[in-house]
């Protein structure tokens, strides 16, 4: 084994207190501060969902970060990144923003449950604002740990669009999943909308309709390695992964409630340098 990890990113769907305490989001809270506490640099991301209060939870610009232009489908949008800290844990929390993007008032759904239609260009967004703000920061992670669907496009890009970006060349990807595998499916041409830099279509092996399901299964294609942090995760995605040999933590309940995964999630990381 190499040398033990020292810095790891968090790429999360959510987290407390920004969001509700969701068994995902109170991990996502958790476990940064758990690592750091195990001597180790972390960095943290989410989306600035507009149901967000910046005033309560005090976010700010980051003027130096912000700026660039992500293009998807041809039309560029602007990304702003906004900062807020846990001083109780001394964490420092990023978030990704666009107004077209993340400034509704619900996070997946409209107030009517209907799944948006723009969904897969916000995991597109997401990913690639993460990326490149890490890039802008000049820190370079031993492992990147995904949690949360929003975040499933990530690997793919990490492997194919910045696999020789010095940044990221020594990187290991660590996929969480969970029950929040949407249903529904991304609007036509979320396939051909994922192409970015050295990606191409072969290595995006989708439908035109593709949803969730897929999404997730190409996360896993792309990941170093799995943890199973939901005893919920979809059959498909789970025969997935064991068709590709990743190395598998399981579901474990027990460690999840005492707090002793974060023990196991640490030793995982190291595992795979």
């Amino acid at each position: 084994m190499a040398d033990p990890v020292k810095k790891v990113l968090f790429v999360n769907s959510e987290m407390f207190p920004y969001l509700p305490e969701t068994p995902i989001a109170k991990l996502c809270r958790e476990l940064p501060q758990g690592i750091q506490e195990r001597k180790k640099e972390i960095r943290a991301f989410m989306p600035r969902y507009g149901c967000i209060n910046e005033r309560k939870n005090q976010l700010h610009e980051v003027i130096r970060l912000s700026g660039m232009n992500i293009i998807i489908d041809d039309v560029d949008r602007p990304l702003v990144i906004k900062v807020a800290s846990i001083s109780s844990a001394r964490i420092q929390v990023y978030f990704i923003d666009n107004e077209d993007y993340f400034r509704r008032k619900q996070i997946y759904r409209d107030a009517d449950g209907r799944f948006f239609a723009d969904n897969g260009e916000r995991a597109i967004f997401f990913a690639r604002g993460v990326l490149e703000t890490v890039k802008k920061l000049r820190w370079t992670p031993d492992i990147i740990h995904c949690h949360g669907w929003i975040s499933h496009v990530l690997p793919l890009y990490l492997k194919k669009a910045y696999k020789d970006d010095p940044v990221f060349s020594g990187a290991k990807v660590v996929l969480s999943l969970y029950d929040d595998t949407p249903a529904e499916q991304f609007a036509p041409g979320f396939a051909k909308a994922v192409l970015f830099g050295g990606v191409k279509p072969k290595d995006v092996p989708l439908p035109d309709t593709a949803g969730g399901m897929e999404l997730a299964q190409l996360a896993a294609q792309y990941s170093d390695g799995i943890i199973l942090g939901s005893e919920g995760v979809a059959p498909q995605i789970l025969d997935t992964c064991k068709a590709l040999g990743r190395n598998v933590l399981p579901f474990d309940a027990k460690a999840l409630a005492d707090g002793s995964y974060i023990d196991q999630y640490n030793a995982f990381y190291d595992s795979l340098l």
